[in-house]
């Protein structure tokens, strides 16, 4: 038990140094920043390559790695977020993303893609204290994470740029009305982010014994739940989050295995969530409208599409790409519908009522599980199993959130992507072993399983759903639904029921995301958990900005190119992440608002 405990303070201590980092950029930038995640894995092979590989001696290396990931960041914070965080932190958070896939895909290829043990640089269990047993690493590790806060809490409280950061993370405007540098104090906030993600990611390792460049995602999540827990921007309760969840986190392994970690982890989250919205420390965030969309969204109009334009794409979809492509072209255009179907949906949630919901892989997950067993142990038909499997994605996704929609600004957000790792985590633990032999669709006997097949179903349910989008968003419902993002206050005050309405966006998201697990696993005919992850999730976020959040028929355009790009980025397999990760990063540096608005 007392091993257990010392297990979650070590793990606690790398979300600690993790969670400030989080909390430091969004208080002083109000960004999340996807890039500090990657910090975790670069740090960790850094150090592993100086010592393992270079002979270098621990402590000379550990300041170094330091050194060089904060000033990475400095460098990314320069030519990538700040031109947009003060226009767009929609894009800016996006484009943190981008960031993080060329960091990690970077290490793969300078590194190898595989785990490597990392050396025993210190003892690991030579002291015992009656039934405790610890090392000399597991005191150097917390003695150095208590020697940084407590330098941090001075520098904060009496230093000159502590304060003046401090200052800007309260009201940036008035920050700079009184002559403060806001934009020093943002590129120091990234330079000690990103340093901290360097230094946690190193005690990762030294921790679990093994570097590996994409470990960063998971840490780096869980390092985001803590800065949420004690409240963005509340460098305190980012320190208490990541203790907290370390400890909780250790024992619930220790009652109830590997597999219920996430499930306790944003359990815990939303209950706080929904208790103390701002999180423990935090404060309630007082804006009505969602920040990760925010009023941007008018900054831009869609550019005009004449109708001759919409009756060619539908010939030449129809009538001509599945005729003339090959079976590999044609795979690869059945992931493109998929997505836009899922893409299209969530425009409602993401573009009309203005909340950035972050954990569309658990609905997903629900409508593909949902038409497998189905059709599998119900013998129900593929065509009756797809509109069913959306139905339940939807009610199971809606009695889930329903408690979230209370909670306001990023923390929205937040919660929804906990809600979706909550529901794969679910699954995972009641169908472990995934599901195979899934049937594929028939028609009169006649099995539908060629890419020409899929192909056509696929665009058959695309072509439906922009339908009804269309309508939805030209209908009584649809404008009151786009009422509720323009203005939330004002919505309120016309006798809106905000929540309600939130709601049910969230649900007609679901019920297309449904449609697409469906659609996936049939063409699959195996699934299991692994497929539907956190980056399926940011995937369809992405496609959605790609194309114009507000947009159902902008889904399809980010689909083509962030899908079908990455296809045509095989000529250099190595380098195709690297590569999406810089288109990506240019289309919002100079496309903001999407491919199809206008800039303003």
């Amino acid at each position: 038990m007392f091993d257990t405990l010392i297990a979650g303070l070590l793990r606690g201590n790398v979300y600690a140094l993790g969670a400030v980092g989080i909390s430091l950029v969004f208080g002083v930038m109000n960004v999340v920043n996807f890039a500090q995640f990657s910090f975790f894995g670069l740090g960790a092979m850094l150090t592993w390559f100086f010592v393992a590989q270079q002979h270098w001696s621990f402590w000379l290396a550990l300041p170094l790695v330091v050194l060089i990931c904060a000033a990475l960041g400095l460098i990314i914070n320069i030519a990538v977020v700040r031109p947009l965080a003060k226009f767009v932190p929609l894009a800016a958070m996006l484009s943190t993303y981008a960031v993080s896939q060329i960091l990690d895909n970077g290490s793969q290829l300078a590194f190898g893609a595989h785990s490597r043990v990392f050396p025993r640089v210190l003892p690991t269990s030579n002291f015992h204290v009656g039934a405790m047993r610890f090392g000399t690493s597991d005191l150097v590790m917390l003695g150095i994470t208590a020697g940084v806060m407590i330098v941090m809490s001075v520098f904060l409280k009496y230093g000159k740029i502590g304060r003046a950061t401090r200052a800007t993370a309260q009201d940036q405007e008035a920050a700079l009305q009184m002559g403060i540098p806001v934009g020093l104090i943002q590129h120091l906030s990234f330079v000690i982010a990103s340093g901290l993600g360097g230094l946690a990611g190193i005690f990762m390792a030294l921790y679990v014994g093994v570097a590996n460049p994409v470990s960063g995602l998971n840490t780096g999540l869980v390092a985001f739940v803590a800065a949420t827990l004690g409240g963005l921007g509340s460098l305190v309760g980012a320190v208490i989050g990541g203790f907290v969840l370390g400890i909780l986190e250790s024992f619930g392994i220790y009652f109830f295995g590997d597999t219920s970690d996430q499930i306790i982890i944003f359990a815990i989250l939303l209950l706080v969530l929904i208790v103390r919205p701002g999180g423990l420390f935090g404060k309630v965030p007082l804006i009505s409208s969602e920040p990760l969309t925010g009023t941007f969204l008018g900054r831009g109009r869609p550019f005009r599409i004449p109708r001759w334009v919409w009756l060619v794409a539908f010939v030449v979809g129809a009538g001509v790409i599945p005729f003339v492509s090959s079976d590999y072209v044609l795979s690869t255009g059945t992931q493109v519908l998929i997505y836009a179907i899922i893409a299209a949906g969530f425009t409602i949630t993401a573009g009309q009522s203005g909340v950035m919901a972050l954990g569309q892989a658990g609905p997903i997950a629900i409508g593909a599980y949902a038409s497998a067993l189905l059709t599998l142990y119900v013998h129900i038909p593929f065509w009756v199993a797809l509109p069913l499997a959306g139905l339940i994605a939807a009610v199971i996704a809606s009695v889930l959130a329903s408690p979230i929609w209370g909670v306001k600004g990023h923390y929205i957000s937040i919660a929804t992507l906990g809600l979706g790792l909550v529901v794969v985590a679910i699954i995972q633990l009641v169908v472990p072993l995934g599901v195979q032999g899934i049937p594929w669709p028939s028609i009169a006997g006649h099995l539908l399983f060629s890419p020409r097949d899929f192909y056509f179903i696929d665009f058959g349910v695309l072509v439906v759903t922009l339908l009804v989008m269309w309508r939805l968003r030209d209908s009584h419902l649809g404008r009151v639904i786009s009422s509720v993002g323009s203005d939330e206050v004002a919505a309120l005050a016309s006798g809106v029921r905000v929540r309600d309405y939130k709601a049910l966006a969230f649900a007609v998201s679901a019920f297309f995301a449904g449609l697409g697990g469906s659609l996936l696993a049939h063409q699959y005919t195996y699934i299991d958990t692994t497929i539907f992850t956190t980056l399926m999730s940011l995937l369809v976020v992405t496609i959605v900005i790609m194309g114009g959040v507000n947009l159902p028929y902008g889904a399809v355009v980010g689909a083509i190119i962030l899908i079908g790009g990455l296809e045509l980025l095989r000529f250099t397999d190595e380098l195709r992440i690297v590569a999406y990760g810089l288109v990506l990063i240019l289309a919002v540096r100079f496309r903001p608002g999407g491919i199809l608005v206008r800039n303003s």
